[in-house]
């Protein structure tokens, strides 16, 4: 239909990609490192000087206005978080994972969300954080709220055993628990940077929804739970010892997230 050659087209999708390309995305984790630790106050020209500076690299500002605008990076806002939710403003919550779900090296991108499960009458909430470079799960936790503190306590637990991470991006929806001011107040300390799912739409999150569909599917909808220890080991016994270490996933060449993290690590 646009009259490309077959062999063109061809050699455009089996060709190793380039020199060029690969650096675009080391300078592209190197911005984003920038951006957090300097609290995203940074323009284009400050950036350029801080990529020589601190990593040596002597590229052109037309290159790296390209890469920031390639990367979705907001400007710099002087609105003030929200103390609750995202109710009352949309301005500040950008979505600058845009559905590029599939990172290049881990602990670029981590995904996050809360769903229900019920424990005889009553309801617990589980929170999930997930690379979406492996699609593993690196840190759940079970509560009886659905608040703030679940996950802020999530993304500790991940943070500590992913080895402080830097130039990380966090992805999640708008829910009260993401918008606060105390869980936006922990991410910027630690330089990470916030990306948020449009308004009521649950594909910009389609990682982390995919995987609480496989969950209740698999799992929690064939089972029903008298007290919060048989869920507890139920979830323990699927993420852990099935999802994460044996599961095929279709989006890292049907390896199980352990095995696709091994084998990236023992490339290097």
């Amino acid at each position: 239909m646009l009259r490309v050659n077959r062999s063109t087209y061809y050699k455009h999708f089996s060709s190793p990609e380039s020199a060029r390309a690969k650096q675009d995305k080391l300078i592209k984790t190197y911005i984003l490192t920038l951006h957090g630790k300097y609290k995203k106050r940074l323009g284009v020209y400050k950036l350029t000087l801080l990529l020589q500076r601190e990593y040596g690299l002597k590229i052109g500002q037309t290159r790296v206005r390209r890469l920031v605008k390639e990367m979705n990076l907001p400007k710099i806002s002087s609105r003030k978080l929200p103390t609750h939710s995202a109710k009352s403003e949309s301005g500040d919550l950008h979505n600058l994972l845009n559905r590029n779900f599939n990172p290049d090296v881990p602990n670029r991108v981590w995904g996050s969300d809360i769903t229900y499960l019920k424990v005889g009458s009553k309801w617990h909430y589980l929170c999930v954080i997930i690379d979406l470079f492996s699609r593993k799960v690196i840190s759940w936790r079970l509560s009886d709220k659905p608040d703030a503190a679940l996950v802020i306590e999530t993304f500790r637990k991940a943070y500590r055993s992913r080895k402080c991470p830097q130039g990380l991006m966090f992805h999640s929806d708008r829910g009260s628990q993401y918008t606060c001011a105390a869980f936006r107040k922990l991410l910027d300390e630690l330089n990470v940077v916030q990306s948020f799912s449009g308004k009521g739409c649950p594909f910009d999150n389609a990682v982390v929804e995919a995987f609480f569909k496989f969950l209740k599917a698999e799992v929690t909808n064939r089972k029903t739970y008298s007290c919060l220890t048989d869920l507890q080991i139920s979830l323990f016994e699927y993420i852990d010892g099935f999802y994460n270490a044996k599961r095929p996933h279709s989006a890292i060449n049907f390896l199980s997230p352990r095995d696709f993290e091994f084998k990236f690590f023992s490339s290097l």
